[in-house]
């Protein structure tokens, strides 16, 4: 081969970046550097089992003049034992109110709606997580009417924590309003929720009962009406239990007497 020509074979193989030379010929087959996987985000955990119907998306929406609220900027009174020293209310900016030392902390969870009064418009159930700091969660619900074009609250309470009374569910049917706590026979009493009855104590993490119960309207907010009816989580087809703890107190009385 003459020089001319190996020098022309040595000058393509230049050209062609990462090529080689073999036998006098050019190889342009290039090595691919394999990509690095790309970092796709988690996906979100799933909420917790005493958080999932309070989150879904049943019962978000009204056509009703209360769906324009904007409750996550908005003033709620505080319910006893929750309150500031120096005031009896809390304001919520964006959905929020930072716990400090000197004020109780509150967050928006959720709001509902439905006909809780039986006048053929939506109230709107307005759910507030309280921060305490650690991991207790207990909740409060506002009940809000319409009043010459503004919400008016005719009722609110506050519940336990998670399995230990804590809001599974609040809606409306027939005009009524229900209440679903977790645990044996708790309902609302006196703006709070019910102490637990006998033997009623399971992790908090993992509930194995909850209570059904409805509430009327009156003039001076809700009272209970009818049966507080306690299902099984645990076995979802056993028929609830009718007042509990009304039973389990007379049975505990009936063991002292004997």
């Amino acid at each position: 081969m003459s020089f001319l020509a190996k020098t022309a074979i040595i000058l393509s193989c230049l050209v062609f970046a990462g090529a080689s030379c073999t036998g006098g010929r050019a190889n342009t087959a290039v090595e691919q550097t394999p990509k690095p996987p790309e970092n796709k985000p988690a996906p979100k955990p799933a909420p917790p089992p005493t958080l999932a119907e309070i989150l879904d998306k049943k019962n978000t929406e009204t056509s009703g003049p209360l769906g324009k609220v904007d409750f996550g900027n908005f003033t709620y009174p505080s319910p006893r034992g929750w309150q500031d020293i120096d005031s009896k209310e809390a304001e919520l900016v964006n959905g929020s109110r930072h716990l400090t030392e000197e004020k109780v902390g509150l967050s928006l969870v959720a709001v509902k709606y439905g006909d809780a009064t039986g006048d053929g418009e939506d109230e709107a159930f307005v759910i507030l997580r309280v921060d305490t700091g650690g991991s207790a969660a207990p909740h409060i619900v506002y009940v809000f009417t319409e009043k010459a074009g503004e919400p008016e609250i005719i009722w609110y309470f506050r519940t336990g924590d998670r399995a230990d009374g804590g809001l599974k569910r609040v809606f409306a049917e027939d005009g009524e309003l229900v209440v679903e706590l977790f645990g044996q026979d708790r309902y609302i009493f006196n703006q709070m929720e019910t102490l637990k009855i006998i033997e009623d104590e399971p992790q908090l993490c993992c509930p194995t009962d909850f209570t059904r119960s409805i509430y009327k309207r009156t003039p001076s907010g809700f009272e209970l009406s009818g049966d507080r009816l306690t299902f099984s989580l645990a076995k979802p087809s056993s028929p609830p239990e009718a007042n509990l703890g009304d039973k389990k107190l007379e049975a505990e009385k009936s063991g002292k007497r004997k």
